[in-house]
């Protein structure tokens, strides 16, 4: 990304870049001032956009190929287009041999890195990942969008704030100017846990982390109301189980790395969450043996297989993982 960012300052552009990972906010700010930069007039004809996977190859190639009208560049941009992901006959070799005019910009989720395209564009212009941003970054972008509204928040409340968000930026973005129109319509300055509460979306995620609290207090009734809120809500019981598995074995690898001394860093890093949300889960950890975890974990995938075989209902199935978990029979 440091490569992209100093290509916009100076104006030293690669004909071709692939903006690339799951961070769809910052795929869009980039690809945004990425476009500005090359061509500020987006409406001219020498402006062509190209979306979705039905994209063909050899029509891109043929647009690539029309001179520019009256200007020095023509701009591409691929959104999407599932091209990293599938083998391609015709513009891994051409864009190694691009013509002088042309800029082609490429916007993916999902890439394989063993693909002949994603090889291409690495070898002849930049791959930029935009992935899951650090605590430090997302503080930083809440920071500024509260302090561009004369708004403040304590540590502690912020903790609070993205654990209720999350890391997806563009989540964020539109929960924190939720929460913003909030305070300024009732004249509030110091953002506190109430006003996040009265605002910010809870996510799927939290509801989940309540349940597991639930379970391993051992409070039965409460984790089986969690369960019907969310099918209530439409969440799929698979995707259900599939969370409270994820959520056992990251509080193994927590309760692993923990007991080894590892810092709160390197065990976020490790278990693929947020600091913040290894500091909330630290508490039930400590209530939990290594053995108790890898059980748990272990209960979450012998139940996914039932459903998976026809042997259990999918619902059933939750119902049961949750009855043994709370009853201590992990």
């Amino acid at each position: 990304m440091k490569n992209l960012i100093n290509d916009i300052k100076t104006g030293e552009f690669r004909h071709v870049y692939l903006l690339c990972g799951s961070e769809d906010y910052l795929k869009r700010l980039y690809r945004g001032r990425l476009i500005d930069a090359l061509m500020p007039d987006r409406n001219s004809m020498n402006f062509n956009t190209y979306s979705g996977e039905e994209t063909e190859e050899g029509s891109v190639i043929d647009q690539a190929e029309t001179m520019p009208f009256f200007a020095d560049r023509r701009v591409i941009c691929l959104d999407r287009t599932g091209f990293f992901k599938k083998s391609m006959a015709l513009l891994p070799g051409y864009v190694k041999h691009m013509p002088d005019y042309l800029y082609m910009i490429f916007t993916e989720s999902e890439v394989d890195k063993r693909n002949g395209l994603y090889k291409a564009v690495k070898a002849a212009g930049r791959v930029a990942l935009f992935g899951e941003q650090p605590e430090s970054v997302l503080t930083a972008f809440v920071l500024k969008m509260l302090g561009a509204a004369n708004l403040r928040i304590r540590k502690d409340d912020m903790d609070y704030l993205l654990l209720r968000t999350g890391s997806d930026m563009t989540h964020i973005s539109i929960e924190v100017d939720k929460l913003i129109n909030y305070c300024e319509g009732k004249g509030i300055r110091d953002i506190g846990r109430e006003e996040i509460s009265a605002v910010v979306s809870e996510r799927t995620e939290n509801r989940i982390f309540d349940m597991v609290a639930a379970v391993t207090g051992g409070r039965r009734k409460e984790a089986m109301d969690l369960y019907a809120d969310l099918l209530a809500l439409k969440e799929p019981p698979m995707r259900i189980l599939f969370l409270i598995g994820r959520q056992f074995n990251q509080l193994l690898i927590i309760r692993e790395m923990n007991s080894q001394g590892a810092g709160v860093s390197e065990i976020a890093q490790k278990a693929g969450m947020p600091p913040f949300a290894v500091r909330r889960n630290l508490p039930l950890v400590r209530r939990y043996t290594e053995k108790q975890l890898r059980d748990a974990v272990r209960l979450c995938v012998d139940a996914e297989t039932a459903v998976k075989t026809g042997v259990m209902g999918d619902r059933l199935s939750v119902e049961l993982v949750l009855a043994q978990l709370s009853g201590g029979g992990a």
